[in-house]
């Protein structure tokens, strides 16, 4: 019998307890070449033995994935997976979560198969496995690298626990409309960004050794550009230019890839009209081509079948286009392992396609030790103990962005509250709902175990909070609307419930308000229904009444902080206007309330800064900092100033400013931050010297002083603008970050390498070059920074 992996219990414990945060990042970047461990020659002749003796059908049987258990997409198969297994005929499951049901499966494959091949047992592990992180938008906001390994490497221990090597993670998908539900899975609008965070989560599911049994296998989605779709609405088209696609939304995937990510998922969505599960510019050309990639490429849910929506042929034909474009595996779409084998053996597919599918996907079996030990060993039951509280606890604290913090009188600023408020009044749906504040797609996360904030302040408070809920999430036109949507397998009985009296219980709100010094009011949307997949949404506002429940509680004069608890930036002008203190706290996770708790009463100092800009009004959408210039720019497109309102031939709006509420990079502190006149070391550099090497050719440093009275991290920003360019280039784009912390007083250099990496784009020949040009540079706290110089590249 084959050899079990230890139950890695003890590994997690210790990377809790070592778990540090904070390290600094800046623009430069290692250029490793893609996994190592699958191009290993020791490893690929142990493929090539193996696939000479295999029978075309027992080939093909690695190419297809089935679900069993509960169903992330609609219509899971009902194939007879037992005798599936005991031919060869199942390369991979998913959604078969446990040691006894990955047990049962993995001993048929192994012990019955006739070449003895392990299955592949995937699942969706998106912010942790059972202890559950901040979700990917809030990791992103940390604007902290290593908070995403940190989740990303907890998730990847408890999973391989479960039987689980493969995580169909992490979303890299550039997100630049929050329409779009799945922004919540994203790190945001931002390449730069998006690309440190996506190497981050590499490294934590992977650990640069995919044979250790705390690593699991990544699955990098939506290969491509998934979160470009048109309208901000699920699935739908994507069309950009080249230029666009590889500068913006390929740079993700392609940090990953470089990262040494095993595995990759192709999209749902057409870009440029072809069909991204069909594409062989993108799976082929750039993926395997341009960036060696090893690893393979498996379908999202049916993706494979859905071709044939997308009007490019019948079943037989979209599955071999999908094939010879570069899918390697079909995830529920039941094609490949039914219509391959005859085409094959007519001609119409060569075998050597098929052969190089399972050659890819037999590199990633063996790199992950499944053949040596294909079973999991059994284990304690899961305890959310309180090392892993104490480490999701701290990661959320570094999410929470402070959006406005304004003085009230007789107090000053709202936010801390330490001894200020004698009694709270805390009222909203979200303040003692655990479901709701875990985040969306937690396929193991259990509410149980998750900390509200009504919970955590009762602890702090004691009699002296107050509580109120205020509305239901769901009620009035957001109820009915739910209503008619079908949700299959997922549905319950909650929005089907009579719309609630809203006016009774926002009465019985304002009248806790009045009893308190301070009202805490916890809104935001529903995570469990209206983010995430298929969840697009034509208005960004709070749903059912709580807008309602906002303004009558502001209304009695109380002195009011809003918690937002949300997966994608909220439309939040009505109370940016008229409420004092704003925290975006996202979907904080397991321990959501003792995290608020701690910055609400100044234990911990926010540090969060905004991954996707904040929209004045949806009509903006998409809205993101990194704008094309146009030759009528209103004011504001160019610099922190304000749209130009008396102008009305620029390109404008007529009803609302052109900036976001609160733009990409924002987020205050309790105390603050001066920056120094940036200075460079070279102030000017050849060209040629530029594109001979990956090397800085100079240096930017900036010195940043704490000169408020507590401690503090700030997140130092980096932003360019190529002013001369030979194919237009953003206003302003993000280049390189550092997280400082400083103490009251204290002060920091901090530096940034500007090199090839950085000054790089691609020119109407879609080739990545630098030219001669001048580069104006800013430092600072968000995307508004305006202390300056620059940088002068020549012949």
């Amino acid at each position: 019998m084959k050899n079990s992996f230890v139950r890695p219990l003890q590994l997690l414990t210790s990377f809790l307890l070592l778990a540090v945060f904070g390290g600094l990042i800046t623009a430069a970047q290692t250029r490793p070449v893609p996994n190592a461990q699958l191009a290993s020659k020791e490893l690929n002749s142990r493929v090539e033995s193996l696939l000479k003796k295999m029978t075309l059908d027992e080939k093909i049987g690695q190419l297809v994935q089935y679900s069993s258990g509960f169903a992330t997409g609609p219509g899971a198969s009902n194939a007879r997976y037992d005798d599936l297994a005991a031919k060869g005929q199942v390369g991979s499951m998913l959604n078969v979560v446990g040691v006894e049901a990955t047990n049962h499966y993995q001993h048929i494959a192994v012990e019955k198969s006739r070449l003895h091949i392990p299955i592949l047992f995937g699942l969706d592990v998106i912010h942790g496995h059972r202890t559950t992180f901040p979700v990917p938008l809030a990791l992103a906001a940390s604007w902290d690298p290593s908070a995403a390994e940190t989740a990303a490497h907890t998730g990847a221990v408890e999973a391989r626990a479960d039987g689980i090597a493969w995580a169909f993670s992490p979303m890299v998908d550039i997100a630049r409309d929050p329409r779009w539900g799945r922004i919540v899975e994203s790190a945001g609008e931002d390449p730069y960004l998006g690309a440190a965070m996506a190497r981050a989560w590499v490294k934590g599911y992977q650990q640069g050794d995919l044979s250790k049994p705390d690593s699991v296998a990544v699955s990098v989605k939506h290969y491509a550009a998934y979160g470009g779709a048109i309208a901000g609405r699920d699935y739908n088209a994507v069309d950009m230019s080249e230029i666009t696609l590889r500068q913006v939304y390929l740079e993700p995937y392609r940090a990953a890839v470089e990262a040494g990510a095993a595995t990759l998922m192709s999209s749902f969505n057409s870009i440029n009209g072809i069909p991204g599960s069909a594409n062989p510019f993108t799976l082929t050309q750039v993926l395997r081509k341009e960036w060696g990639f090893d690893g393979f490429v498996v379908s999202d849910w049916g993706a494979v079948a859905e071709l044939i929506n997308h009007s490019i042929g019948d079943g037989p034909t979209v599955a071999r286009k999908a094939l010879e474009a570069g899918v390697d595996m079909d995830m529920e779409g039941n094609l490949f392992g039914t219509v391959i084998a005859a085409q094959v053996r007519t001609g119409k597919i060569p075998e050597s396609v098929v052969d190089e599918a399972t050659r890819r996907i037999l590199r990633v079996k063996i790199a992950l030790g499944l053949f040596d030990h294909p079973y999991t060993a059994e284990g304690p039951e899961y305890d959310a103990t309180p090392e892993r509280r104490a480490v999701t606890r701290k990661v959320a604290e570094e999410t929470f962005v402070l959006l406005k913090n304004d003085a009230v009188e007789g107090v000053g600023a709202l936010l801390p509250l330490t001894a200020k408020a004698k009694t709270v009044a805390l009222i909203g749906p979200l303040a003692d709902n655990q479901r709701e504040v875990l985040g969306a797609w937690t396929v193991k996360g259990d509410p149980k175990y998750v900390i509200t904030l009504r919970a955590a302040l009762a602890e702090r408070l004691g009699d002296k909070l107050l509580y109120a809920p205020g509305c239901e999430l769901l009620s009035g036109e957001d109820a009915s609307v739910l209503k008619h949507v079908v949700f299959g397998a997922m549905d319950t009985v909650t929005v089907h419930e009579p719309v609630p009296d809203d006016a009774k219980t926002i009465a019985e709100a304002v009248e806790t308000a009045k009893k308190a010094d301070v009202a805490i009011l916890a809104l935001g949307e529903s995570t469990n229904w209206m983010e995430g997949e298929a969840s697009s949404r034509a208005t960004l506002g709070f749903t059912g009444a709580q807008q309602q429940l906002l303004e009558a509680v502001v209304a009695t004069g109380k002195p009011v902080i809003l918690v937002v608890l949300a997966g994608r930036p909220l439309e939040l002008k009505w109370a940016a206007n008229h409420v004092p203190a704003i925290l975006e706290a996202w979907s904080p996770g397991m321990e959501a309330g003792h995290a608020v708790a701690d910055v609400l009463f100044g234990d911990v100092n926010p540090s969060g800064k905004l991954p996707a800009s904040l929209p004045r009004a949806v009509g903006q959408e998409p809205l993101y900092y990194a704008q094309l210039p146009t030759g009528r720019p209103a004011h504001g497109d160019l610099s922190h100033l304000p749209s130009n309102a008396g102008e009305k031939f620029v390109s404008r709006y007529l009803d609302e400013e052109n900036s976001a509420l609160f733009p990409f990079g924002w987020g205050l502190s309790y105390t603050r931050f001066s920056y120094s006149q940036p200075t460079i070391s070279r102030a000017e550099v050849p060209v040629r010297e530029v594109l001979a090497s990956h090397t800085p050719v100079a240096t930017v440093g900036v010195d940043v002083k704490n000169t408020g009275s507590v401690a503090g991290a700030e997140v130092v920003q980096l932003y360019i603008r190529n002013t001369a360019a030979s194919v237009e280039q953003p206003v302003r784009e993000l280049k390189g970050f550092a997280r400082v912390t400083l103490a009251p007083g204290e002060q920091k250099h901090v530096e940034f390498p500007l090199g090839f990496d950085e000054l790089n784009f691609y020119n109407v020949e879609i080739k990545r070059t630098v030219e001669p040009t001048t580069y104006k540079i800013w430092v600072g706290g968000s995307s508004l920074a305006t202390a300056e110089t620059s940088l002068q590249v020549v012949e």
